[in-house]
């Protein structure tokens, strides 16, 4: 609270998800992992082929937070919803563990 009150510009909270990449030697290895990741819950996995022929597979978790706090140094939330939003931040935290 005391790093807000003295903020002069704009301050947001952002989590950011956990993110694996895997660099896969066969298209099938990709597509396997893939599919585990798809199975465990982590909808925002992908697998990027690059112009080269390189296989990249991302493993990537939905747990993605970002909310503004305060604008050009006025706070816009109460401290109250300050302490909720830290609560799941961790509360994602703990699930990307």
């Amino acid at each position: 609270m005391t790093a807000l009150e003295k903020a002069t510009g704009d301050v947001v909270l952002k989590f950011e998800p956990f993110v694996l990449h895997v660099l896969c030697q066969e298209l099938q290895d990709a597509q396997l992992l893939y599919s585990v990741a798809i199975d465990s819950g982590f909808r925002n996995s992908g697998i990027t082929v690059g112009r080269g022929g390189k296989i990249m597979m991302a493993v990537r978790s939905t747990h993605c937070l970002e909310v503004p706090l305060s604008h050009k140094g006025k706070l816009m939330v109460s401290e109250e919803y300050i302490e909720f939003l830290i609560h799941v931040a961790n509360q994602k935290m703990e699930e990307n563990t």
